[in-house]
């Protein structure tokens, strides 16, 4: 039987993280991301899907899901930090702009501190589009130790 190689599959270790620490992810969305978001999610509300019922909305125009801007968010912890082997235990958002297509989020976590008796990290969250914040919260993650 082969050995496992956990270095390749968990990212961080917990005693590897600093308070401080920082990963971003960016993303261009598109019409395929919106209606596989709605396809996946179910939620068809026509501000994401029809635009003449959207441009009569506070938007003027249809907008992504907020929760696919936060998906993103969920990309860096699972790809980058602290990457493959984390437990999502907890998220908070506050979205404060739209998305709109052909926008690029970018998704940044910020370690903001450290539990080390139960392994659990604190992180800022924020997406933004250029210099526009669109969504901000926290996360807590649950970080393997050391094998």
């Amino acid at each position: 039987m082969a050995e496992t190689n956990y270095e390749e599959f968990y990212g961080h270790r917990f005693e590897d993280l600093t308070v401080g620490m920082s990963a971003a992810y960016g993303h261009t969305v598109t019409e395929a991301d919106i209606l596989l978001f709605a396809g996946v999610s179910g939620d068809t509300n026509p501000v994401h899907l029809n635009e003449e019922l959207a441009a009569a909305s506070m938007f003027g125009g249809r907008i992504a899901h907020g929760m696919l801007s936060a998906s993103f968010i969920s990309t860096v912890f699972g790809t980058r930090l602290p990457g493959p082997g984390c437990i999502y235990l907890s998220q908070t958002l506050k979205f404060k702009a739209p998305v709109r297509i052909g926008d690029t989020v970018v998704a940044r976590v910020t370690v903001k501190s450290l539990t080390p008796e139960k392994r659990k990290a604190l992180f800022d969250t924020v997406c933004t589009v250029g210099e526009t914040v669109v969504l901000t919260g926290e996360a807590e993650i649950m970080v393997p130790k050391r094998v």
